[in-house]
């Protein structure tokens, strides 16, 4: 069995799985608060699925992009359990959660996860010989990504309505937009995870990262009574920080 984790989104989930298939799962709407929800709701999932921690053969975790403090909240906790409990510590890419549902329409296909301003996290993934991301996670807008576009393409992930026209309005016949029922991501990341797993691949614990498109938002404090020092004019060319709500 395997214990999946996605804290990259608005909503949290966690799910058992055997094999890559879902036996159990939790979704709930973020309070932004994943430190305090996430260890009750763990030990809630494993006490309703009678499945004891250590039956567990892997540890399967969204790394992003996604928020910042979500997503190592959401890390920090897959590595404590894969490392106290011995086992796998596996990471998949968001995007990669959100395009794997439509990997047998063979058509390319671009998830996207709205960032912060006008910015959009997204990548390009197909099924070819096998499911593999043909360009990896990256951030832009809109605007570049049609330019980008070059053969038909299906779009899915945050994708509202308004932003749904644009696409079609911009790319035409070569935007195909999916019209499926709500997906369960946590059975794509438990899946993806477990094809992982079976070819025997795994995270390192000490070296496993958030996927961070751009650093957070981060300023140190001032100390007091220092002495106001100029800036630079080209330092602020190479400025590369922005919020760190969403990636």
């Amino acid at each position: 069995m395997e214990l999946a984790l996605n804290t990259s989104s608005e909503n949290n989930s966690i799910a058992i799985s055997q094999e890559g298939e879902v036996l159990n799962k939790m979704v709930w709407l973020s309070s932004h608060n994943e430190t305090v929800e996430l260890i009750p709701n763990l030990d809630r999932l494993l006490k309703e699925t009678q499945v004891k921690a250590d039956l567990l053969q892997a540890i399967i975790v969204a790394i992003g992009p996604g928020r910042f403090n979500s997503l190592r909240v959401g890390l920090s906790i897959a590595k404590g359990l894969s490392f106290s409990l011995d086992i796998p510590l596996i990471g998949i890419s968001t995007l990669n959660v959100l395009a794997y549902p439509f990997a047998n329409t063979k058509l390319q296909i671009c998830p996207i996860q709205k960032a912060n301003r006008n910015n959009i996290a997204t990548a390009f993934y197909q099924q070819r010989h096998k499911w593999q991301c043909i360009k990896p996670a990256y951030l832009t807008t809109l605007e570049l990504l049609y330019n980008q576009v070059e053969h038909q393409t299906l779009f899915c992930g945050e994708i509202d309505d308004d932003t749904v026209n644009e696409i079609k309005q911009n790319l035409g016949s070569l935007a195909v937009i999916s019209n499926a029922p709500r997906i369960s991501h946590i059975a794509s990341l438990a899946a993806l995870g477990w094809k992982r797993f079976i070819n025997g691949e795994q995270d390192n614990i000490a070296t496993l990262q958030p996927l961070y498109l751009r650093p957070p938002h981060i300023t140190e404090p001032r100390k007091k009574n220092a002495i106001p020092t100029q800036i630079q004019s080209h330092n602020l060319n190479h400025t590369n920080s922005d919020s760190p709500q969403k990636e």
